[in-house]
């Protein structure tokens, strides 16, 4: 398997998308590891799975940005969980994996409702760099950059900016940022923010997300993010009218 070495990173500077939330489904222990390894240096917050039933359960159960499952898993086979979700109407984009190269195996993976399509070996910029557009068209930006108002975020570099100047955002207080921008004009509720903010394993409380939306309305202006009260945040262009 060829892998490249990904540095890690700075939680003043994250790459990626990392406000978001990853399941891998990879039989492969070093392969799976590595991986996972890997996006939670980008800032991914993951959950790993080594067979497709317990695979498929998560992705049924759990709410995912997106998917990375490999297509030769024990138990129940990749092209059957796929085709699982999708008949369940769970429709977070997949990044198919498999050893398999030729035309029919991408067939049949893309018709049963992949997204896209890596044959191994593969570099592990690649799958990031895949995973960032998938993402990034599910959420209807086109665009490496988000924006709201005088606040630019770029997903690449992880750089935040204000009217232009530069501002550093902890590894946490980026997430949440970052996944507002990605629905912005939307309310999401501090349950949804927790589920995308951290993974399975970590403690979850939800008094910390108030707490981050405080430091970054204290970083960034006291208006980017709105509170509904009794249902979350909101974050909107100045010149749009802000959802109640």
């Amino acid at each position: 398997m060829t892998l490249c070495r990904i540095e890690p990173i700075s939680f003043e500077t994250p790459k990626g998308e990392p406000d978001l939330r990853i399941l891998i489904v990879e039989d492969e222990p070093t392969l799976g590891t590595q991986l996972k390894s890997t996006l939670e240096q980008n800032g991914y917050a993951v959950d790993l799975s080594v067979d497709g039933e317990d695979g498929h359960f998560l992705g049924s159960t759990e709410d995912y940005d997106a998917v990375v499952l490999d297509l030769g898993l024990p138990e129940i086979d990749g092209l059957t969980v796929l085709g699982m979700w999708r008949k369940e109407n769970r429709n977070f984009p997949v990044l198919v994996l498999t050893a398999r190269d030729s035309w029919s195996d991408k067939v049949a993976g893309l018709d049963a409702g992949a997204d896209d399509y890596l044959a191994k070996p593969f570099q592990t910029e690649e799958l990031i760099a895949r995973l960032r557009a998938l993402i990034r068209r599910a959420s209807g930006n086109t665009s490496s950059e988000l924006t709201a108002g005088p606040v630019r975020l770029d997903t690449r570099s992880g750089r935040v900016t204000l009217a232009g100047e530069p501002v550093k955002l902890t590894a946490q207080e980026y997430k949440l940022l970052s996944y507002l921008m990605h629905h912005k004009g939307k309310v999401v509720s501090r349950t949804e923010l927790i589920e995308h903010i951290y993974d399975q394993d970590f403690d979850r409380d939800s008094n910390t997300i108030e707490v981050f939306v405080t430091r970054i309305r204290k970083k960034l202006g006291a208006d980017v993010i709105t509170t509904i009260r009794g249902l979350g945040y909101s974050l909107d262009d100045p010149a749009e009218p802000t959802r109640s």
